[in-house]
C-alpha cells in the first residue's frame, strides 16, 4: 500500500493550512472521511479516530454554542495520536480551543471553501486513489475515442510503435512500458504512469521521447478508466484465431473482469488502425450492435431461403 501524508493532501486539493505547519508529514493510512458531529455531542464509543476529521457547518455551529471549557474537553478527545487532521470545510475558521487541542497533539488543522459534501468527496477519492491496492502491468495504456485500452504482448512486438502512431491520429497516452493499476470500485479499473514514466515513451531507434513537448498536452492523460486490454501476439505455424469474433475473452484485474481481445501480428500490418477499429467496435456492442450476432443472423436467414 503506497503511503500518503497530510501534505499530499494539502497539495492535491490546495487547501489551506490554518495551522499545524510542522505536522504536515503525519500519515493517512485510510480513505474513510469522518464527520464527528455525535462524538461533538459527547458519544465517543465508536470514534473512528484514524479517519481524516471534517468538521462542516453543522459541527461547527453545534462547537460554537458550547463554553471554553466544554470546547477545549471536546477537542482534546477527538485529538488522538492516530488522527491525521481536523479539517474545516466553508471557510469556516476554527475556535481557539480546537486550534489549542490540535497544536499539543501534533495534529494539523486544514481549511477549503468548498461545501462540506463536495470536500468529503474529493477526499475519500484522492485518498482511495492512492491507498488502494495495485498491480503493474507490462504494456502501454492509451485513450482510444473515450476508451482505456491496455496494449499488451512480447517485447518487440509493436506496442509502443502502434502508441505511437495512434498519438499521431489525435489519440492519449497515459502509460508507456509500465501501467500502474488499482481498483478505484466494485467495477471499475483505473490506470496510469510511474512518476518516473509519465508522458514518455520509448522507441527502438531513437530512445525515449517525450510525448507532451513534441505533441502538446493534449497528447497526454494522466489517468483513465481500463475498458480493454488488447494483446498482440505474433502468428506462428500452428495459430489458430477466431475469425469471427465470437469468442469473448476475459481477464481479471484485481477481481474485476476486463474484456481481452488477441490480435494476431504480421509484417506489414497497420496495428494502429486495428486497435482503432477494435476501440469502435467494442464501444459498438457496448451500445447494443454486435456485427457477429449480425451476421450470424444474415447466415441463418440465407441458410432458411435457399432451403425452400
Amino acid at each position: 500500500m503506497a503511503e500518503v501524508k497530510v501534505r499530499d493532501l494539502v497539495e492535491d486539493l490546495q487547501l489551506r493550512v490554518i495551522s499545524g505547519d510542522d505536522y504536515l508529514d503525519r500519515p493517512i493510512v485510510t480513505s474513510d472521511i469522518s464527520r464527528p458531529g455525535l462524538e461533538i455531542t459527547g458519544y465517543f464509543n465508536y470514534y473512528p479516530k484514524e479517519r481524516v476529521q471534517l468538521f462542516g457547518r453543522a459541527e461547527a455551529t453545534y462547537l460554537s454554542k458550547m463554553t471554553s471549557d466544554e470546547r477545549l474537553l471536546i477537542m482534546r478527545r477527538l485529538a488522538k495520536e492516530e488522527t491525521p487532521a481536523f479539517v474545516f470545510s466553508r471557510d469556516q475558521y476554527p475556535a481557539y480551543e480546537a486550534i489549542q487541542a490540535a497544536d499539543e497533539n501534533g495534529i494539523p488543522i486544514l481549511g477549503s471553501p468548498i461545501t462540506t459534501t463536495r470536500l468529503s468527496s474529493s477526499m475519500a477519492d484522492f485518498l482511495h486513489a492512492r491507498l488502494a491496492e495495485r498491480v503493474s502491468k507490462h504494456g502501454v495504456f492509451v485513450e482510444v475515442y473515450g476508451l482505456g485500452l491496455l496494449i499488451m504482448g512480447a517485447s518487440g512486438v509493436g506496442k509502443s510503435e502502434a502508441a505511437l502512431e495512434l498519438i499521431k491520429n489525435g489519440h492519449r497516452l497515459i502509460a508507456d512500458d509500465r501501467v500502474e493499476l488499482y481498483q478505484k470500485d466494485e467495477l471499475t479499473i483505473n490506470g496510469e504512469a510511474p512518476k518516473i514514466l509519465q508522458n514518455l515513451i520509448e522507441i527502438r531507434g531513437l530512445g525515449i521521447i517525450d510525448v507532451m513537448t513534441l505533441y502538446g498536452a493534449g497528447a497526454v492523460r494522466n489517468e483513465q478508466e481500463l475498458n480493454l486490454i488488447i494483446y498482440l501476439k505474433r502468428v506462428e505455424k500452428g495459430d489458430n484465431f477466431d475469425r469471427l469474433g465470437s469468442n469473448q475473452e476475459i481477464e481479471e484485474v484485481l477481481d474485476v473482469k476486463i474484456p481481452r481481445i488477441t490480435v494476431p501480428v504480421q509484417m506489414g500490418q497497420n496495428i494502429s488502425n486495428i486497435i482503432e477499429v477494435a476501440a469502435m467496435n467494442f464501444r459498438a456492442k457496448n451500445m447494443g450492435y454486435d456485427a457477429t450476432e449480425t451476421f450470424a443472423n444474415n447466415l441463418s436467414q440465407l441458410i432458411k431461403d435457399n432451403s425452400n
